[in-house]
């Protein structure tokens, strides 16, 4: 039998802020984006002074992809009048008031990582935010993922807003 694996979900309201990122041309994940990238982008974005918290894994909404760029990008979200540096290849944009979901599993162990991002991710895919009268919001802000770190489990936030009634 297949060990149950909890999930924690909660709601966060972030205000308007910028997003210092670094695009990649046709990642949709993670590996990808290293393969077209490098991953010494994450490196870059952690030294960022004046980031309002860790570096994010990122899945750009369309209205936020300029045409020849991916999905996925690499990024560090700063308050909205931050006018420190960007670094080189990297560029600034803004990024609207908006309504995220988060969702994070149980710790884990090493090993068990591939696993439980499989099973965070499908979690979201079913979970159905019409029953706290909210809905899906794709196109409004783009979903993230912190870094996987065993000790505080997995992480991953997709955008939402009030359900029309």
């Amino acid at each position: 039998m297949e060990k149950q694996r909890m999930v924690f979900v909660q709601v966060v309201e972030k205000p308007a802020r910028k997003l210092i990122l670094k695009r990649g041309r046709q990642a949709t994940e993670y590996f990808e984006y290293c393969e077209e990238v490098g991953c010494e982008v994450w490196g870059v974005l952690s030294s960022l002074k004046g980031a309002l918290y860790e570096p994010l894994g990122l899945w750009l909404p369309a209205g936020l992809r300029p045409p020849g760029t991916s999905e996925y990008a690499q990024g560090v979200e700063v308050p909205g009048d931050y006018a420190g540096p960007i670094p080189e290849g990297m560029e600034l944009i803004g990024l609207p008031p908006c309504r995220m979901m988060v969702f994070q599993s149980q710790p884990y162990r090493d090993e068990e990582m591939g696993v439980v991002i499989t099973s965070l991710q499908e979690a979201i895919e079913t979970y159905r935010p019409e029953i706290y009268g909210d809905e899906w919001a794709d196109e409004e802000a783009p979903r993230y993922q912190l870094i996987p770190l065993p000790e505080r489990g997995y992480i991953e936030a997709r955008p939402v807003r009030k359900k029309k009634s």
